[in-house]
């Protein structure tokens, strides 16, 4: 089985993106895996801290890994949007294939000192982590929304500048880097979200390869509500991972709010639950479809 690192390596050459997919019950986890099954392509699966507390960190790393050996499947796991020290080592401890410190809403300074910080004990701890940093904020939280979030970064002057994202890269070492690009968390109600900036994308891209001698995976937080054409063009410009949430936790609503409907009567929730898998694994495969240039 390929490491994380390998996969993302094979996912640069191949300009495609490994799809990342948030979960926060075995329903949400049956779906992926058994489009991951289907498909045969490799897949993050992401927990908050929210999910992690409602899950148990270890429980669920366990569980993963479990499947991964058993099934032979590309799966690994990250800890998504991890803001304190505190919490980054209970990802290390569990046994996290990747982890994401989020400090994208800080100061630019105060967001590399803290970061480095992570990067110095992960590294210390275990090498076989990945370790991603955020540069720009895209607001927080997976709902839908009636307005973008004030504090996220949209307007042109706000983005994630290259020759920031080359510093803060340089200094913190991180090994992928999550930038601000026009994407958001959430989806908007009653619009489209905003569109994706490519071209800034591509010139982070590209300052990275230029200045650091070498490829930083990338990667699109807030990748729900975006348009199809929006994502093929980001995984060309340098994208190599694309976050999806808010699209399964929808999903994972239509297909309960179905299946109450059709099993008035039911109350074994493993009996009410297929109909949910299968409205969350329809977003998963044609998510990974997309990305993987399957369609």
């Amino acid at each position: 089985m390929k490491t994380l690192r390998q996969a993302l390596k094979e996912a640069e050459k191949k300009k495609v993106a490994i799809g990342h997919f948030n979960i926060a019950d075995l329903a949400g986890l049956k779906a992926i895996v058994e489009a991951v099954r289907q498909l045969r392509v490799p897949v993050i699966i992401g927990t908050s801290e929210g999910e992690a507390k409602f899950l148990g960190r270890k429980e669920i790393v366990a569980y993963i890994r479990a499947l991964r050996d058993e099934l032979k499947l590309p799966l690994y796991i990250n800890s998504d949007h991890t803001y304190s020290f505190e919490e980054v080592k209970r990802a290390v401890a569990a046994g996290y294939d990747a982890i994401l410190f989020d400090g994208g809403s800080l100061p630019i300074k105060e967001n590399l000192k803290q970061t480095k910080k992570i990067v110095s004990y992960v590294r210390a701890k275990d090498k076989r982590i990945v370790i991603e940093g955020e540069l720009g904020n895209i607001g927080s939280g997976s709902e839908i929304r009636t307005e973008i979030p004030k504090e996220a970064a949209i307007k042109l002057e706000d983005l994630t500048k290259p020759t920031d994202a080359v510093a803060f890269v340089r200094a913190t070492g991180v090994d992928m880097l999550a930038p601000a690009v026009g994407n958001i968390h959430g989806m908007l109600a009653h619009a489209a979200n905003p569109a994706l900036n490519i071209g800034r994308i591509r010139e982070i891209k590209e300052a990275l390869r230029k200045d650091l001698k070498k490829d930083v995976p990338m990667v699109l937080h807030g990748g729900s509500g975006s348009a199809d054409s929006d994502f093929s063009a980001a995984i060309e410009a340098g994208m190599n991972i694309i976050h999806i949430s808010t699209e399964l936790r929808l999903a994972w609503r239509k297909g309960l709010e179905r299946s109450l409907e059709a099993y008035p009567d039911q109350i074994a929730p493993y009996k009410l639950f297929p109909p949910v898998i299968e409205s969350v694994k329809a977003v998963v495969v044609r998510r990974l479809q997309l990305f993987n240039k399957l369609v």
